[in-house]
């Protein structure tokens, strides 16, 4: 289906070139003068190139319509992840770099939506959102809560995120898998 490149966004599959590309990050560029512009790092879905390509932002592309089939994070192994098919129970091996960056966040028994085209696994989807607990943070300083000051802190996962001065170690928090953002302290 063609759209505006201005709505391409992370985990599309794009039709560039007659090839299969995964979108795996987008930055819009607004100079002072001029069009905006949209470059995407994409990877071919075949052989595994990356390559960066600039859009005008109302450019035309060729997205691709693909099936998103909901599947059970199950284990890794050395250069794998396994998920299961909730509804048939077939399992699927997914190499790593299809997953990419979002991989720290899988956790056993999580959800994930798998994007297939022709009965073929194209990308995987995580959760927008997930809980973890903060396994090292500052100490909280009397009088600091006050201001909106941000401190690191490192996830279970090995992560490192900003935290609110408010938030201790041990505290399980949730985060934006997107960029690794925090969003709100987790309700026990």
């Amino acid at each position: 289906m063609k759209v505006n490149a201005i709505t391409v966004r992370p985990g599309h599959i794009m039709d560039y070139n007659d090839k299969l590309w995964s979108v795996l990050k987008i930055e819009i560029n607004q100079p002072g003068k001029g069009a905006s512009v949209i470059q995407v790092e994409m990877r071919d879905i075949v052989n595994g190139n990356k390559t960066n390509v600039r859009f005008r932002t109302q450019e035309i592309v060729e997205r691709v319509r693909v099936d998103e089939v909901e599947h059970q994070f199950l284990y890794a192994d050395d250069e794998s992840f396994v998920f299961m098919n909730n509804e048939t129970y077939e399992q699927i091996n997914i190499h790593k770099d299809m997953v990419g960056e979002p991989a720290v966040y899988l956790q056993d028994g999580m959800l994930v939506n798998i994007q297939v085209h022709e009965d073929k696994p194209l990308g995987v989807t995580l959760p927008d959102q997930v809980t973890v607990e903060i396994v090292e943070a500052d100490p909280v300083i009397k009088g600091q809560t006050a201001s909106s000051s941000y401190k690191p802190a490192v996830l279970e996962n090995g992560v490192r995120v900003l935290v609110p001065p408010h938030i201790a170690s041990g505290t399980r928090i949730i985060v934006r898998t997107e960029d690794n953002s925090y969003v709100e302290r987790a309700k026990d």
